[in-house]
């Protein structure tokens, strides 16, 4: 058995080496695929194509392409030649089989003879009726911002093999042109499996939306907690929905046809807190002009939401700890003491351990109130959830102002995903919001962003370099598409127009898989291919 294995080092010496000495077979094939992957269609046909070309060209039977998934690392089978997939769901678990160890590694291999391979798993069964010792099989991942995305593997006849590093190099060739289209795929791809999740996953409130495994925690702790008694405090920083937990604990409990009062103890001064949580009768105080009901007699039999609890001052939280301990409340001018049937839900923005520990928040009502404590993660902690969201408000902002707006480009979901989201949700449903308002067309681009958050990306860059890479290569691609469209294009002078060279030009032509070709006018294309070759 022969088995090569290579580092990704490796891979580009031999990708320099190799390149220079390709054939004619192998250069049209990577001619043919770059023009295939910039042609308008769906990403899902150009990766079929791409291995349909692999086969014509190349001689690479039964290739497939399998997308990364970035929370598990398990790669899945997504598109496939010469083998039938049509109902199934192939998966390799991180350094399962070949394509496992592969999607784990980021490291090539190949296998002169496969029937040999005591790793190959062939889970599609496409090679259960072959000689799989006449066979040979490649597999290199795809590599994208310097992350594994997904892997391309294929088979070749071994007697026509002659060199196996050659083989692997022409694949890693290929991979590199389609590493982009297979980022996208996979977004795009991982965004309707989380979709299919969340249509079979009963969420405990239709306002909530997410399937990342921290909400998928949250929503089994909601389920918990939500038909008892019990305490619960709400950690999350601002934006993260601390109040939309608190309606769903409400209204997935026993609790939910009566009242759920909702109080912002930042909001109170202390001279109004305990007239505002206990009631007041009339002449308590002056202005106290009628008899007044608490927000805790208003919430009886129902539940109470303490918002930012961590703001009460030291009074406010005696008197708020003596409710929770006798279950009793006195209005102020009252001798009258009467008896509170509530649930009681807190939530804080506060890190409250540490503001016992500075003397700010008094111990015995932490313990009061941290009962069944449910921490919310930070929006930029949360994946592929910003996509659902973003998706999630885009259709309920394109509603409610009447705008064709149905979608959002691939360069902007890239941003949303590279970005920190200091405000959280809420921060993610303005920017939307504001997105929907100044679109013009159905799509919401990289100009139709807030300023404060394209800054705020640039500026972030410096501290997390090569994060935003796909972000700059995206605006970078779109530039010269732009440029060679103007010059209809010619790419001299799509170079003057990007203010570069025309070496630099061709290079990240080539680089982006961009065919300057499409945009010229048909009668002068291969007049204008043959000059500009010339030039070369």
């Amino acid at each position: 058995m022969t088995k090569q294995i290579w580092s990704p080092s490796q891979i580009g010496k031999a990708d320099a080496k190799d390149l220079s000495v390709h054939n004619y077979e192998e250069l049209a094939a990577l001619h043919a695929i770059a023009k295939i992957l910039a042609q308008p269609q769906e990403l899902r046909d150009h990766l079929e194509q791409v291995l349909k070309e692999m086969s014509l060209r190349l001689g690479m039977e039964r290739g497939m392409i399998s997308l990364l998934d970035r929370e598990t690392g398990e790669a899945w089978l997504d598109v496939a030649h010469d083998v039938n997939i049509q109902g199934l769901e192939v998966m390799y678990k991180p350094g399962e089989g070949i394509t496992g160890r592969v999607a784990q590694t980021g490291r090539p291999m190949a296998v002169a003879n496969l029937g040999k391979e005591a790793h190959f798993l062939d889970r599609t069964g496409a090679r259960r009726s072959l000689n799989r010792s006449e066979l040979s099989f490649l597999c290199v991942p795809i590599i994208y911002d310097a992350r594994v995305v997904g892997v391309i593997s294929a088979d070749k006849v071994a007697r026509i093999v002659e060199n196996l590093d050659r083989e692997l190099a022409m694949l890693s060739a290929v991979a590199e042109l389609i590493a982009r289209a297979v980022h996208t795929r996979a977004l795009e791809e991982e965004n309707r499996r989380l979709r299919m999740i969340v249509g079979r996953t009963k969420a405990p409130s239709v306002d909530i939306i997410g399937s990342s495994r921290a909400m998928q925690e949250i929503f089994g702790l909601i389920a918990q907690v939500a038909d008892t008694n019990t305490t619960v405090l709400i950690n999350g920083e601002t934006g993260t929905g601390k109040e939309l937990v608190a309606r769903a604990i409400h209204m997935n409990s026993s609790r939910k046809d009566s009242p759920l009062i909702y109080v912002n103890c930042a909001a109170m001064p202390d001279t109004l807190i305990e007239s505002e949580l206990f009631g007041h009768e009339k002449g308590a105080f002056t202005g106290a002009s009628h008899n007044r009901k608490g927000r805790f007699e208003e919430a009886h039999g129902g539940t109470i939401v303490l918002d930012e609890v961590g703001e009460l001052s030291a009074a406010a939280q005696a008197k708020l700890l003596r409710v929770l301990q006798d279950k009793q409340i006195q209005s102020l001018g009252s001798s009258r003491v009467v008896n509170v049937n509530v649930r009681v839900i807190a939530a804080t923005n506060r890190d409250l351990e540490q503001d016992i520990t500075s003397g700010r928040f008094r111990s015995d009502l932490y313990y009061r109130l941290n009962v069944f404590p449910i921490y919310l993660p930070t929006l930029h902690e949360r994946g592929s959830d910003i996509i659902m969201l973003a998706d999630h408000f885009v259709l309920k902002y394109a509603k409610g102002l009447n705008k064709p707006v149905n979608r959002i480009s691939t360069s902007v979901l890239e941003i949303f995903l590279a970005y920190q989201w200091p405000g959280n949700v809420r921060e993610l449903e303005n920017c939307i919001e504001r997105a929907v308002l100044v679109a013009t067309g159905d799509t919401i681009e990289n100009i139709h962003l807030p300023p404060s958050l394209q800054l705020k990306i640039k500026d972030g860059e410096k501290k997390e370099p090569g994060k935003l890479k796909n972000v700059v290569e995206s605006q970078e691609r779109s530039l010269i598409i732009d440029a060679l469209k103007e010059t209809r294009g010619n790419q001299s002078k799509a170079a003057k127009l990007l203010g570069t060279t025309k070496r630099i030009t061709q290079y990240k032509i080539q680089k982006f898989g961009i065919d300057p070709w499409q945009f010229r006018p048909r009668r002068t294309v291969a007049t204008a291919q043959s000059m500009e070759e010339k030039e070369m």
